[in-house]
């Protein structure tokens, strides 16, 4: 990671205007790992040129994949007719933990892969062995050392029943992408619901995949014997959306973010309609404000997987509930140490404390500008959103966490009104 400079916010300016969402990071990383899948040449558009993005390509380029950025139009051309080797290396894979998503597919394409172990924001275990228990399902053979995950399928992948004993977005993925050059039928249940589940169903349908039942507990993945490159334009960034939503209902908005589906954030905007924000929606836009008249009120979050509140938004909910009236609590049920801003927060002035899993904020009339530190992606943007609430200056340090999912954050947050820099 590069050592980024930090980011200075001037708080208490209004917040208004409209933005486009980026394509979804959590997507893209896992559409540019699928085109391993079929030889030749995929683009992908609306594709956020953020870290995380050029990393993934890093990462492909180690295989013999060539990768060209086309950034005036935000699209990636991947080709994959010639690749080289199938050992993803331990120094660019312990940099971005989505690249385990060249697993599913190069044991798909070839019955063989060579894997670092990921690395990624340290916010807690996220085990592999959902995803290792579902790929030997399906026929996989693996060994692990201290660096590397060494897989095979010597007779190829063979579609199975697999139920997932948690909803891993990962796992499920991985399996889609392996399943579908796999014989036979492979049925996933306790499946993964995120949107970006299915549009990487998607996606792999447009290559000739056979996947129904994508964004529902239960998918199915009849497998075909070859796959062909395609075109594919990812989804909106649901987690960029919500924090720039955040921005509109602390400073009273109007905040609208143009090229998400509200169904992507049904839960936090029902969040956001408990605490006194106001909510438009659109088929393809969202809009938040806020009448200064009206105060915040506190709530209870708990995050799960989706349609459940979003572990990625849950520390930008938090400087929401630190400056509401009364009480809130948020139970952080997916990782287990992404509290990492709580100290943060407090050193602004919120009151929080924390048991186990629980948050319990107790709403302050204010918040003081400091100098805090990025701990991970989201609590980096978090701590930015409270930083344009607070009064005074704030310094956020470590703030290459924020450019891996947040393409042009300062620039957008400007063109809303902050008074925020580099």
């Amino acid at each position: 990671m590069s050592n980024a400079a930090d980011i200075i916010v001037h708080g208490g300016y209004p917040i208004a205007g409209t933005i486009r969402a980026s394509g979804a990071k959590n997507s893209v990383l896992k559409l540019m790992a699928a085109a391993i899948l079929a030889p030749g040449q995929t683009r992908i558009t609306n594709v956020p040129l953020i870290s995380d993005v050029t990393l993934m390509a890093e990462v492909l380029m180690s295989l013999g994949v060539k990768v060209e950025f086309e950034r005036e139009q935000a699209a990636v051309v991947i080709d994959t007719f010639d690749i080289t080797s199938l050992k993803a290396p331990a120094d660019l894979v312990n940099q971005i933990r989505a690249s385990i998503a060249v697993l599913g597919p190069l044991l798909g394409r070839f019955h063989e892969a060579q894997v670092a172990v990921p690395g990624g924001c340290q916010i807690g275990e996220r085990k592999l062995d959902i995803h290792f228990a579902a790929l030997e399902a399906l026929g996989m053979q693996f060994y692990t050392d201290t660096e590397y995950i060494y897989a095979s399928a010597p007779g190829g992948l063979v579609g199975a029943p697999v139920y997932l004993r948690f909803p891993s977005v990962g796992a499920t993925e991985n399996l889609m992408m392996a399943a579908v050059l796999a014989r036979g039928t492979t049925i996933i249940d306790n499946a993964a619901r995120e949107p970006e589940i299915a549009d990487l169903a998607n996606f792999l349908n447009a290559m000739g995949a056979r996947i129904s039942g994508a964004g529902s507990p239960r998918i199915t993945v009849e497998g075909v014997t070859e796959l062909t490159p395609t075109d594919h334009h990812t989804v909106g960034d649901r987690i960029e959306s919500g924090t720039f939503l955040v921005a509109g209902a602390l400073l009273g908005g109007p905040v609208t973010v143009e090229g998400i589906s509200p169904d992507y954030l049904a839960t936090a905007l029902l969040k956001f309609e408990q605490m006194g924000v106001s909510v438009d929606k659109t088929p393809n836009s969202v809009t938040v404000w806020r009448d200064h008249t009206q105060t915040l009120k506190g709530t209870d979050i708990q995050t799960l997987p989706f349609p459940g509140f979003p572990t990625d938004l849950q520390a930008q909910f938090m400087v929401l509930a630190s400056l509401s009236e009364g009480g809130s609590r948020i139970a952080e049920n997916i990782f287990e140490s992404r509290f990492q801003h709580v100290e943060d927060l407090v050193r602004m002035g919120a009151d929080i404390t924390t048991e186990g899993h629980f948050a319990y904020i107790n709403g302050v009339s204010k918040l003081t500008g400091a100098t805090v530190h990025s701990s991970d992606l989201r609590a980096g943007a978090a701590l930015v959103l409270a930083g344009l609430a607070a009064e005074g200056e704030t310094r956020v340090t470590n703030t290459e966490h924020i450019d891996r999912g947040y393409e042009n954050f300062v620039s957008k947050m400007q063109s809303l009104g902050a008074h925020i820099s580099r």
